[in-house]
């Protein structure tokens, strides 16, 4: 019964996806006050009715209720109730479910705290978001019902993908779709003021906090993805430019444009059609990798298998959504007011260089990804686009942008002084020639891991010169610097922190160029080197799990003679799905880590094995924590709602003037 409740709750939310795609708008073209308020209690229904109908298909999966395709694909008695409940979003029709269910979400929360916005702009924009919903959830009824049963039901299930019952994969989805799906509000938001007409610094306010909110849970996402990949998959990398990867980095890209675009609208009214094409592109760029995904166009460790009726109702979806879009704004974009005028050297200046260089990055990694795809469509020749290429194009694109970001921080709104910023980062610039000596020094080479890691030390020091000029001006006591650093915007301490937790990630890269690779075919008791340290295999051992057996080693980690830990990487075989894991031995010594993945085990006792030292590995990950605090802090300035409400009011009383 609980299984026939979520899939008719499913049925209604079309309905009122429907309606609220429907009414609010007709109410706002025709100044319908009640037409326009149905769009608030329709979104907080239709969200209602969607998290009933996850709350079921995770019912079934907990009770492990095989009578249903989704549980009997997807799940096993003896699976780990965390694997149970993430298992629902391991499969491409629970997935979607969680994705219409954030889709709703953040609409909901519109319908929430829009008290302060124009009716016309909250009943336009909650129009958009129920059309996409309403697109979405039609989708899953008709192409992939999570609730579809079977007659005769098995007395056990397939169990879960072995690569996917790990903790990462029960943080990472839900993190990647909330920073995914989190955009539609910004492109409903975009949608609304190009159908409205009206585009001033209120709109770009109202915007800006759900571009942060996305873009904080992408960052996540992706860095947990990154993680996931490099214990898990026993290849002991973080990125493999797998176009699945580039399908939530192209988004990220747009997305942190979007937010650089926006304080420039939001400051002086200028960029703003600019700012409207990205809200439109970031999740254009969404829907692109929701298309790859779920389309079967990939063969990837990220794609779910699809049939062609999905890749054509996908395929359908984007092309009303992205084309309706670019549609509309080729029609009012020129109509748009420019905003206001900026020197060349200037804040506004700085940051549509940082927006130049972002987009040129994203269209980059657009073409490296779709290129082989299309080539392959029209010719039937593969090639594959991987790391040279990007790395190749990315770098002499990256490096300067990542040069100029202090600079921009230090320069004036309207009209900046570029000698006097470069003056006020004399400390930042002086840190990164040191430590770029000091890397020489120890390292020597490769020569663009030495000026990256001098770079990144750089952009962290300057990152925070801002702060340090107006929270310490020279002479200054130190009560006095405390009270003003505590009475900075909570804004400016969040660029601090985003951009200083960009250099961190890039150190971090950086000192991939160091690390230490063996491939040995190890002897118990026998230490091999792998950079400072020495790993030797203790004993070889056999143990069960809940769902899968294991043969794991205990190696043991030697400074000179002194053991500093013992990991013990693993290969699992999963019985009911006939499929093997390789769990890493990881073992993290300061910012770095030792590594170790097994192959295979001979007859003479010795086993092949990858080791790696890793130096610095951590801050690949910790920098994009740290990128997230930033966004969370500027996301938390109280500052910005208050203005959001009084630049609100000001327009509601102008409309209504009219």
């Amino acid at each position: 019964m609980i299984v026939e409740t979520g899939h008719f709750a499913l049925v209604l939310a079309l309905a009122l996806a429907i309606a609220q795609a429907i009414l609010p708008f007709a109410g706002a073209r025709l100044r319908d006050a009640s037409l326009m308020s149905v769009a608030r209690p329709t979104a907080l229904a239709q969200f209602g009715l969607v998290a009933l109908a996850y709350g079921a298909l995770t019912y079934a999966h907990v009770v492990s209720d095989f009578s249903l395709v989704n549980v009997i694909e997807n799940s096993h008695s003896l699976k780990p109730m965390v694997y149970k409940v993430s298992g629902v979003w391991g499969n491409h029709e629970g997935s979607m479910l969680l994705w219409v269910l954030v889709l709703s979400f953040f609409g909901a929360l519109t319908a929430v705290f829009s008290g302060a916005m124009p009716d016309r702009l909250r009943a336009d924009t909650l129009a958009v978001q129920g059309l996409i919903g309403a697109a979405f959830v039609a989708f899953i009824l008709f192409t992939s019902n999570p609730f579809a049963r079977v007659a005769d039901p098995p007395w056990q299930g397939r169990d879960l993908n072995p690569i996917l019952q790990d903790p990462g994969l029960a943080i990472h989805p839900p993190l990647l779709y909330l920073g995914y799906v989190g955009f539609s509000i910004v492109f409903s938001f975009a949608a609304a003021a190009l159908i409205g007409g009206r585009i001033d610094a209120a709109w770009a306010r109202f915007v800006r906090p759900w571009t942060l909110a996305a873009w904080i849970f992408l960052t996540l996402g992706i860095a947990m993805g990154s993680y996931w990949a490099y214990y898990t998959l026993g290849w002991g990398g973080f990125w493999f430019w797998d176009p699945v990867e580039n399908a939530s980095l192209m988004p990220w890209l747009a997305g942190t444009a979007l937010l650089h675009s926006a304080a420039v609208m939001e400051k002086r009214e200028a960029l703003k059609v600019w700012t409207i094409f990205l809200s439109i592109l970031a999740f254009s760029l969404s829907l692109l990798g929701t298309f790859l995904v779920r389309s079967g166009v990939l063969t990837s460790v990220h794609a779910f298998a699809s049939d062609p009726a999905r890749g054509v109702f996908i395929l359908a979806i984007l092309t009303v959504f992205i084309g309706g879009a670019l549609a509309l704004f080729a029609l009012r974009a020129s109509a748009l007011p420019t905003g206001g005028l900026f020197a060349p050297i200037s804040r506004e200046g700085a940051l549509v260089v940082n927006n130049l260089l972002l987009t040129v990055c994203c269209a980059t990694v657009v073409i490296g990804t779709l290129y082989p795809l299309a080539l392959e469509a029209l010719t039937g020749e593969k090639i594959s686009v991987g790391a040279p290429f990007f790395d190749t194009v990315l770098i002499p694109i990256a490096l300067p942008l990542i040069f100029s970001m202090p600079i921009g921080q230090l320069l004036a709104w309207k009209r900046g002084d570029l000698l006097g910023a470069l003056q006020r980062l004399r400390a930042a610039f002086a840190a990164g020639v040191v430590a770029i000596a000091i890397f020489a020094a120890l390292h020597g080479a490769p020569f663009l891991s030495v000026i990256c890691a001098g770079l990144a030390i750089y952009l962290v020091v300057g990152a925070f010169s801002d702060i340090a000029m107006r929270a310490a001006p020279r002479g200054a006591p130190l009560r006095s610097i405390v009270s003003r650093a505590r009475g900075l915007p909570l804004s400016a301490w969040g660029a601090s922190i985003a951009h200083a937790g960009v250099g961190l990630t890039l150190l971090g890269l950086a000192a991939t160029g160091w690390g230490v690779e063996q491939i040995v075919a190890m002897k118990p008791g026998v230490a091999y080197d792998v950079g400072p340290y020495r790993i030797a295999i203790e004993d070889v051992a056999s143990r069960a799990g809940p769902n899968y057996a294991e043969t794991y080693a205990v190696m043991a980690v030697r400074e000179g003679d002194a053991t500093l830990a013992r990991m013990e990487p693993a290969k699992r075989f999963y019985q009911a799905r006939r499929m093997a894991r390789t769990e890493a031995g990881i073992v993290t010594l300061g910012l770095g880590q030792v590594y170790a993945a097994l192959g295979e085990q001979h007859e003479d006792g010795t086993i092949d094995a990858r080791l790696y030292y890793k130096p610095l590995v951590l801050l690949i990950w910790l920098g994009a924590v740290v990128m997230a605090l930033g966004g969370a802090c500027s996301l938390a300035d109280r500052r910005l709602r208050i203005g959001v409400a009084a630049r609100a009011r000001v327009t509601t009383h102008a409309q209504a003037a009219e």
